[in-house]
């Protein structure tokens, strides 16, 4: 399955250090690219066998997807490390969640959701597009991690917020995606089901309802999303841009 080798490329994962994110950055290493993490807290054990369980070269920045300055900072650091001509995918998993009421959401809380899953996930993309075009790559691939949240309400949780950056993700897919197929740079999006990781564990009453939810009847672990992820980085998915993929176990879909 040639198609779906990523041997020799580079990739940037941010919000990669635990959870979905790091689940990605290990298929993507698995798929023999070398990874670059970008995130705010330290990455936790699993980071740390990923060059010595595929092979390739990991690094960890700590970035803030929120901050211009500190994103132009983490690409600039990268293109130090790894060649300001290499760099082929990027995914931006960054993200964060609150469970507030709709009539109690705060300033504060919206700017921070948007700030993150929104904001920081369209200049992640943005300077992930000015690198490939700097390294030249013929084989491009912009990953945006948008949500089951983008298609539907929430049951057992307020997230109206989180909703709403979350549909402006998948919203951003097809345009950016238009804008930057003249350059051979492909734009997906992954929308995410339920998914059993360390912001979720605290919650088992949650963990437990989801099952009800699913058409499968299970939640999801992190290994259960990654091999999309694969896919829309590699060869094998050259003909998809512009799309959202769902990997929800059929939530969405009952």
């Amino acid at each position: 399955m040639s198609k779906f080798s990523l041997k020799g490329r580079l990739a940037v994962v941010t919000g990669g250090a635990r959870g979905c994110g790091l689940a990605f950055a290990q298929g993507l290493a698995e798929a023999g690219a070398d990874i670059a993490v970008f995130d705010v807290i330290d990455p936790v054990a699993g980071f740390n066998t990923i060059e010595s369980d595929f092979g390739v070269t990991a690094k960890y920045y700590k970035v803030d997807v929120a901050s211009m300055t500190s994103l132009e900072e983490g690409f600039a650091t990268v293109a130090s490390d790894f060649g300001s001509d290499r760099l082929d995918i990027v995914v931006a998993c960054a993200g964060v969640n609150k469970d507030v009421a709709f009539l109690d959401t705060t300033e504060a809380d919206f700017e921070r959701l948007y700030d993150i899953n929104c904001k920081g996930v369209y200049f992640t993309a943005k300077k992930g597009a000015e690198a490939m075009l700097k390294s030249g790559t013929k084989v491009g691939s912009i990953i945006l991690v948008a949500s089951i949240a983008s298609h539907m309400a929430i049951r057992s949780q307020r997230s109206s917020a989180y909703c709403g950056t979350k549909g402006a993700v998948r919203a951003m897919v097809a345009p950016i995606a238009a804008e930057l197929a003249p350059h051979g740079i492909r734009v997906n999006s992954i929308s995410p089901g339920y998914v059993r990781t360390e912001m979720t564990a605290p919650f088992p009453h949650l963990l437990e309802s989801w099952k009800d939810e699913i058409l499968n009847g299970r939640v999801a672990g992190p290994d259960d999303i990654k091999g999309a992820c694969v896919f829309l980085a590699s060869d094998a998915s050259s003909y998809c841009t512009g799309a959202d993929f769902r990997v929800d176990g059929g939530v969405t879909m009952w």
